[in-house]
C-alpha cells in the first residue's frame, strides 16, 4: 500500500508540476485536460493517505496546487456563466446549465446536502439561506432553489463584483428565482449586521484557502451567526485535500459537530454540517447527538437517512463539542 501510495502521490506532483507552467489556467484543451487528469487521480478512496502527515515540501506543494485549483475552478465558471448570460433574451440560462461540466456532480452535491441538512433541521425548513462565496456560478444556491427549498431565500455573498453580476445575470430571466435569489459583494469579514438572521449558512470550499483563513472566516461566522443556526460547510478526504482544504472538528470552536460526510462517488467534496451553540437544539435533532456518517456513495444516501444511527459500520455518534 506505500508504495501504491507514494505512486499516486508522485503522479500528483508531477501534473502540479506541469499545471504550474502554464502560461494561463483559462478554460483551453491543455488545461481541461490536466485538470480533469489531477480530479481523476484524487478521486479514490481506498487510500490510507494523510496530506496532514506528510514531508513540508509535499505540504507546500499541496497548498500551492489548491491555490491553482481555484483559480481555475473561478475561470471555468466565469467562462461558462458568460456563455449562458449572453443567450438570446427569450432564452433562460438556467435551462441550459448542463453545459457545465460539472452540473451533474452539482446536482448530486445538492441532494446530498438538502439530505444531510433535512436531519438536522426537521422542526422547520429553512427559508432563509446564506451562500458565502457564491462565485460567478451558484450553482449550489440554484440547484438547491429549484429542486429542493421552493420557499427559500437565498442571499449569495461574493467579494467580486463580476462574479456577481455574472451570477445575477444567469437568474434574472427566471421568474421564480429572479424573485428569490439576491447577491451581495462583499468580503464576508465585512458582514456583520444580518447574519443572525440566516437559517443556513454555506461556506464555500475556496473561501479561505489556508488554514489560517479558513479558521478565519469560520471565527467570523461564529461570532454573527444566530444562536441554532446551522452552518454547512465543503471540506476534502484521504487523497481529495490536494483539491480543496480539510476543516477539522477543531476548527469549529462556538459550533456542535453534527455530521461529516465523505462521499466515495464523483462527487469531490466532504460535506460538514455543525450547529451554533446557544440555540435550543444543541443537542441534535430530538434531543439526540449527533451523527458522523462515515464513508458513501452519495446515490446511497436516502438509504443511509431512513436508518439513520442504526448501521454502525456507516455512522458512528459524536460527542458534542462543548
Amino acid at each position: 500500500m506505500a508504495c501504491k501510495n507514494n505512486l499516486v502521490v508522485k503522479q500528483i506532483i508531477d501534473l502540479y508540476d506541469q499545471i504550474s507552467k502554464l502560461e494561463s489556467l483559462r478554460p483551453s484543451k491543455n488545461v481541461d485536460t490536466l485538470f480533469g487528469q489531477l480530479v481523476s487521480t484524487c478521486l479514490p478512496t481506498d487510500t490510507n493517505i494523510d496530506v496532514t502527515e506528510m514531508s513540508e515540501e509535499v505540504k507546500d506543494m499541496r497548498s500551492n496546487l489548491i491555490k491553482l485549483c481555484g483559480e481555475a475552478e473561478g475561470y471555468l465558471e466565469q467562462h461558462f456563466s458568460t456563455i449562458l448570460g449572453s443567450l438570446q433574451e427569450d432564452q433562460n440560462p438556467l435551462d441550459h446549465l448542463n453545459i457545465f461540466p460539472y452540473y451533474s456532480n452539482y446536482l448530486k452535491l445538492g441532494k446530498l446536502e438538502f439530505d444531510l441538512l433535512s436531519q438536522h433541521h426537521s422542526s422547520h425548513v429553512p427559508t432563509k439561506i446564506a451562500f458565502v462565496g457564491s462565485g460567478p456560478m451558484p450553482l449550489t444556491s440554484i440547484v438547491l432553489a429549484k429542486f429542493h427549498l421552493p420557499n427559500a431565500t437565498f442571499h449569495n455573498f461574493d467579494i467580486d463584483a463580476h462574479a456577481n453580476t455574472l451570477a445575477s445575470s444567469l437568474v434574472s430571466r427566471d421568474p421564480d428565482l429572479s424573485k428569490r435569489m439576491f447577491f451581495h459583494t462583499t468580503d464576508v469579514l465585512n458582514a456583520t449586521e444580518g447574519l443572525d438572521e440566516y437559517d443556513v449558512v454555506f461556506l464555500a470550499a475556496l473561501v479561505g484557502m489556508d488554514k489560517e483563513a479558513k479558521v478565519k472566516a469560520i471565527e467570523h461566522l461564529e461570532k454573527h451567526m444566530a444562536p441554532g443556526a446551522v452552518l454547512m460547510l465543503r471540506s476534502a478526504h484521504a487523497l481529495r485535500a490536494f483539491l480543496y482544504p480539510i476543516v477539522d472538528s477543531s476548527d469549529l470552536k462556538g459550533f456542535q459537530l453534527l455530521t461529516i460526510f465523505h462521499p466515495t462517488d464523483d462527487v469531490v467534496n466532504s460535506v460538514v454540517i455543525a450547529r451554533k451553540l446557544g440555540g435550543s437544539s444543541t443537542n441534535g435533532v430530538n434531543g439526540t447527538r449527533g451523527c458522523m456518517f462515515m464513508p458513501c456513495n452519495c446515490s446511497k444516501v436516502h438509504a443511509i437517512m431512513n436508518n439513520r444511527c442504526k448501521k454502525n459500520k456507516m455512522i458512528e455518534e459524536l460527542t458534542a463539542i462543548e
